[in-house]
């Protein structure tokens, strides 16, 4: 009986993980997708703020009926985690993607990534301090390796000039980024992913929309088309996509990955974002990956298996403790 019972759990712990890779996986290929949208965006007379307000707001408004539905007969969740969903809406929701646009409105958008996606090491050295989470050699190995990976793919040996206003603006949402992980891997028991990520829109949404109001973060849009690979799209259309695509889908299976992967694993799987955000470039705007990114996105993806490996089977299906 107690084999039967043990071969049940490895075999849910499989699934659980397998699951989890694939959330991973489709969260971080939406969110791949949000660069060259936003982009677009900025470079019609766009301010960061008005197209995060927007992205925010459509993602809310999408995600609006799963929650209300996923949420039916157990609202007191929502209640006993409302630190969570604030917590979520304002800073990994409002703040990352508002940090990230104004950076890639001063850099390339590679390089905002590479500073935003440092956020990996923030979250394993915010694990050992606050929790004693001491990483094992072999995941130290694997960020390493990663880190290397991300080196080549983004091609910052070409020595080419960075903006400092840009960087620290960069920096700023590597820590929101950090934040995401951590808060969407937290045990918030009878509280959905779904849920989660749905009201932390609604929040952000009303944050941005009360400091666009107060005139502390500046709103101004456009209505001219959005140039891509010189395709005119719609204004709409790049925002519709950047609401449903790159926000609603993109925060609610990242959510649903942290929970099942841990905040640490879960974080290093999304550095494939960069990998899907030189594919969608080549598409859409005929930017053909160099032979060394190629090669740093093999070297990025032996990383992420080797910090697999460092944090074991245990990591593949429990969530680290927020507290």
């Amino acid at each position: 009986m107690t084999e039967d019972v043990t071969g049940e759990r490895a075999a849910a712990v499989s699934r659980s993980g397998l699951g989890g890779f694939g959330f991973a996986l489709l969260s971080a290929s939406s969110f791949g997708l949000s660069g060259v949208l936003g982009k677009g965006l900025l470079e019609t007379g766009w301010t960061a703020g008005a197209a995060v307000l927007l992205r925010v707001t459509v993602a809310a408004l999408v995600l609006s009926v799963p929650t209300v539905i996923r949420l039916r007969g157990s609202w007191s969740a929502l209640r006993r985690h409302a630190w969570l969903v604030v917590a979520f809406g304002l800073v990994p929701v409002a703040g990352t993607q508002f940090c990230f646009f104004q950076a890639v409105a001063r850099l390339p958008v590679g390089i905002a990534l590479l500073l935003e996606y440092t956020a990996p090491v923030a979250i394993i050295v915010w694990l050992w301090v606050r929790h004693g989470h001491a990483p094992s050699r072999l995941t130290v190995m694997g960020a390493v390796v990663a880190s290397g990976g991300l080196l080549l793919v983004l091609d910052v040996v070409s020595g080419q000039a960075v903006d400092l206003v840009g960087t620290i603006w960069a920096l700023i949402g590597m820590v929101g980024a950090a934040t995401y992980f951590v808060l969407g891997a937290h045990d918030a028991r009878g509280l959905p992913p779904i849920a989660l990520a749905g009201g932390g829109m609604v929040v952000g949404a009303l944050g941005l929309g009360i400091a666009g109001l107060l005139g502390l973060v500046p709103m101004r849009g456009s209505t001219m088309p959005v140039s891509l690979g010189g395709r005119l799209l719609p204004w709409w259309a790049d925002v519709l996509a950047l609401g449903v695509l790159t926000a609603a889908l993109a925060y609610a299976s990242g959510i649903a990955a942290s929970r099942r992967l841990g905040s640490r694993l879960a974080s290093f799987v999304a550095l494939t974002e960069v990998l899907f955000a030189l594919v969608f470039a080549w598409l859409l705007l005929g930017e053909l990956p160099r032979p060394v990114q190629l090669l740093g996105g093999l070297v990025l993806i032996v990383g992420v298996v080797v910090v697999k490996l460092g944090e074991g089977r245990a990591a593949d299906v429990s969530p680290e403790p927020l507290a």
